[in-house]
């Protein structure tokens, strides 16, 4: 197939298939260009390119992916390897889940300082607290 037709089936912009081949997350070999130049895309790119989607989902780094695909490569994408992956991963989003809490406090805490006990602002006109340093 040719990018137009793996763009709409991977539901990925054609720019960014070709970033991903360019940082050697997919390959196309000369054997898969057509005599006009043009590359053709097997079923296996399309596969490879839902298996990045989806680890971008999950959050993974391209750097994280590209080693997750390497595993699959060499045929170490063993359980106890990639559980060992997801394991840190998780342990990131859990970091982040409790930084973004602590924003959300410090925003909604900025925002009491500005309202009254009924919830009208205290002062609408004037400069808002969240924002004096």
């Amino acid at each position: 197939m040719l990018i137009g037709e793996l763009s709409k089936a991977s539901g990925l912009s054609r720019d960014t298939i070709r970033f991903y081949e360019k940082n050697g997350l997919i390959a196309v070999g000369k054997k898969e260009r057509r005599v006009n130049n043009y590359k053709e895309y097997s079923e296996e790119t399309l596969k490879r390119l839902l298996s990045i989607k989806q680890l971008k989902g999950f959050g993974f780094t391209l750097n994280e992916i590209a080693d997750l695909l390497d595993m699959l490569d060499v045929n170490e994408a063993t359980c106890k390897n990639v559980s060992h992956k997801i394991d840190e991963k998780v342990l990131l989003v859990n970091q982040k889940i409790k930084e973004l809490k602590a924003v959300r406090k410090q925003l909604l805490d900025g925002k009491k300082n500005c309202q009254n006990e009924t919830g009208l602002l205290k002062n609408p006109d004037g400069t808002c607290p969240v924002f004096v340093m």
